[in-house]
This record gives C-alpha cells, structure tokens and sequence, in this order.
C-alpha cells in the first residue's frame, strides 16, 4: 500500500468507522503561510482575529490518493484567490494553511487537531475518502470546529461540525443504478477499495437491486493503493460470461489497473458497461482516455455543463492552471464551498462557529452545475446528472434531472436507516430522527 499506510491500519479505521455493521468516501498555486501558536483554541473563536481570517486546508498531496485530491487543492485556492481578489471576507483577506494527509487516515487526524488547536483556524475545508472524514470527525465534534467535505459519499452520517458539499447516495449511487436497470442490465458485478465508501455504497446498490428487480451476481474488493486487478477481472468475466454492469467504486490509482486490464481482457464498453463513481475528468485524464471512452459515471456536475457560470468558471480555471487542465465534480464541489461559507460569514458577521453554522443552512449559489442549496441536513441540493467518456476524455451528458435533488442523508432502502432523515435547523430533530 502506498505512502505511509499499511494494510491493518488501514482496515482499522475502516472497521471502527463500520462498527458493527456497515451502514454508518468519500474527502499548482502559490504557497501557502504557515503561522501558528502553542495555545489551545477556543471551540467558538472561529479563528477570525488579527489582520487575516485563517482557514485550513487538507487533503492528499501524496499517497495514493494524490491523483484525486490535488486537483480539489487548487479549486479550493482558487476560490480563496477570487475572494481575496473581491475584498476577502468582512473586510480581511482569507490566509490558508494547508496540510498533507499523505493518503494516511491517523495523519489526517493529526493534521486536523494541529489546524484547529496550533493553527486556530475558523474552519477546515478537507479530505476525500470516507476512511479520512471517519478518522477527523471525532477531532471536529470534540472540539466543536468545522469541515467544509467536497466529496460524493455514502451517507449514512449527518454531523454538526461537517458541511458535505459533494453528493449523497440518492443523488449519485441511487439514480445511477435506476438508469443502469433501465438501459444496460439486470445483473451486476460491484467492485469497489476495501473501505467505508465502498463497502457502504454496495449494501446499498445491493439493496436496491432487491427493491427493483435487478440482481447482484458478484461482489470484489480491493485494498487502497493496491492494483493486483487480474482476479477480480477473472471472477467478473465467469459472473457475467455474457456480459453485464459492473458498478465500480474504486478509488485513486486503482482505477488505472483496472481498466487497463479491463481492456487488455477483450472487456470491452458494449458488452461490461462500467459506471464509476468515483471516476471524473482528472481520473480519465490521467488513467487515459483510450482505456475509458465508451464506459459511464454518475455526478452532479461535469465540465461539460452547459451555463455561463460553468463556462466561467472553466476559463478562469484554465487561465490559472493551465490550457491542459479539466475541472471535475469534486472540484467544483470544493470551489463552491469556500464560496457558501464566506456567505455564511458575511451573513453572521463574524467567524464565531455556532452563527457561521446557524448562517450557512439556507445559502444558495449560482455554481458550475446550476444552482445549489444548503439544506438544514448540511448537505446540499444538486443536480443529477450520467456522463459517458467520450473520445476527448471529457462526458456526454446522457441523463440528467430538471433540477436540484433534495439531499437524504439516512438512506431508505437500508432497513435499519429507512424512515430517519436529520435536521440540524430543528434542535428537537438534530442529527437522526424517525419521520414517521
């Protein structure tokens, strides 16, 4: 395994995050200033004195999920440089300290303590895999801080202290299933990294099957990082000897493997239709577009979208990063989050955590996908939308929703969340509470 993450580390918080059962991933510019202090934060300060307001930034800049997470750095800097740009935030200018998780979930949890307590952040816009937003959640909540999470997840979470800005199950996992039952097959292969997102996400495909109609005929994992992809090829192949969906939620350089390997078997988009969800331009880019033109992914944005705000947004990425660069889902979704929660400052008129948490349910943005809401859940309203890989790399829109769907954190094909939903606007509701 790559970096500095071994395999029993790795499963040990992947288990703890499971518990007893799997419903409980995901997570180029100028340098940042690394300022700190000995002193221990305060819970409610918000980092929001001196000249500067103070944020954290932390993903992967190595490791095995460097591939996704870099890219998300620079959507996020470049939204702290627009804004800065624009006259900051209440009149300062927004400082960023950013930190290296090294695709190591106890090092996420480091990074985020040092952030908050040395750093004294007002908030940590981070991570990626569900693996490290497990392992710096209980730093969050037992300091009462905030995390900005840009990624597509699986559910089965609703926290105070974390702002998710990518998608939930039923606006990516769940419509993509209904489209793949609807136009590529009943039998499905799930293969996915050997962690929460994964594992999580197929309990609940699995259980959509059940509810309509479809069947679930294999089911591979593989550990992070790890690209002995030839067996699970092998079992899907004896699986679907006549071809099938296979439902591949894979993350980082895995996916290079794999679909490489894929092609080599003669396994190709007519016949073993792949829908990835964790799989967007910069992964098509560099994987290789010829390994992956004519297969599927679900998102709620992709650079193809067709709006001003996308088109602006994709020129002024570019004229910063360069003509070569793509933007993504998880980038848009990183970009727009910097944004909702300068709103939510401006709006509480300080960086006093509990008024930035009141302030941002509600906000709304006129983002690259269309326009999005943050709902009393934290979570936001999106648009749904598939995407096949075309010959540039980039996605045919084949499918999309009219408009934002509501987020549902607790999902509702899994026996033991179906009912619940979570309300943070509502202190009687909070996190779990039964609808009916």
């Amino acid at each position: 395994m790559g970096s500095q993450m071994n395999r029993r580390r790795f499963l040990l918080y992947s288990s703890t995050a499971l518990g007893a059962s799997i419903f409980l991933k995901a997570c180029g510019g100028s340098a940042p200033t690394d300022s700190s202090s000995s002193s221990s934060t305060s819970s409610t300060s918000g980092g929001g004195g001196g000249d500067t307001i103070k944020v954290g930034i932390l993903h992967s800049l190595s490791g095995t999920m460097a591939i996704s997470e870099t890219t998300v750095v620079d959507a996020e800097k470049l939204a702290i440089a627009e804004i800065n740009a624009a006259g900051g935030v209440l009149g300062k200018q927004i400082e960023f300290v950013e930190e290296d998780g090294a695709s190591d979930w106890p090092k996420f949890a480091e990074k985020a303590t040092k952030l908050i307590d040395q750093d004294k952040v007002a908030t940590v816009f981070g991570c990626w895999t569900s693996a490290s937003r497990k392992a710096v959640k209980p730093v969050f909540e037992s300091k009462n801080h905030m995390l900005w999470y840009p990624v597509q997840y699986e559910g089965q979470e609703c926290s105070k202290n974390i702002f998710y800005t990518g998608a939930a199950p039923n606006q990516q996992i769940e419509p993509a299933v209904d489209w793949l039952l609807e136009n590529k097959g009943k039998k499905f292969f799930l293969v996915g990294s050997d962690y929460v997102f994964p594992r999580t996400a197929n309990t609940i495909i699995k259980e959509q099957l059940k509810a309509k109609g479809g069947e679930t005929v294999g089911e591979d994992y593989l550990p992070l990082g790890n690209n002995e992809v030839t067996p699970i090829i092998a079992k899907i192949k004896q699986a679907l000897p006549d071809g099938g969906v296979i439902f591949n939620s894979l993350n980082g350089d895995s996916n290079t493997a794999f679909f490489k390997q894929l092609q080599g078997a003669g396994m190709g988009p007519d016949k073993y239709p792949v829908m990835s969800v964790s799989v967007a331009e910069e992964e098509v880019r560099q994987i290789g577009k010829e390994f992956l033109k004519g297969h599927y992914a679900a998102w709620n944005y992709f650079q193809t979208v067709e709006s001003p705000a996308n088109e602006k947004w994709v020129k002024d990425f570019k004229a910063k990063y360069g003509d070569d660069r793509v933007t993504n889902d998880p980038m848009e979704a990183a970009y727009i989050m910097v944004y909702l929660w300068k709103q939510a400052v401006e709006k509480a008129k300080t960086t006093e955590l509990e008024a930035v948490r009141a302030a941002a349910i509600g906000q709304t943005f006129d983002a690259p996908e269309g326009k999005v809401t943050m709902n009393g859940n934290h979570h936001i309203s999106k648009t749904v939308r598939i995407g096949q890989i075309r010959d540039d790399g980039l996605f045919d829109i084949v499918s999309s929703t009219d408009g934002p769907i509501d987020p549902v954190p607790w999902n509702q094909f899994v026996p033991e969340t179906k009912g619940y939903a979570c309300d943070w606007s509502d202190p009687a509701k909070g996190e779990k509470y039964k609808t009916s």
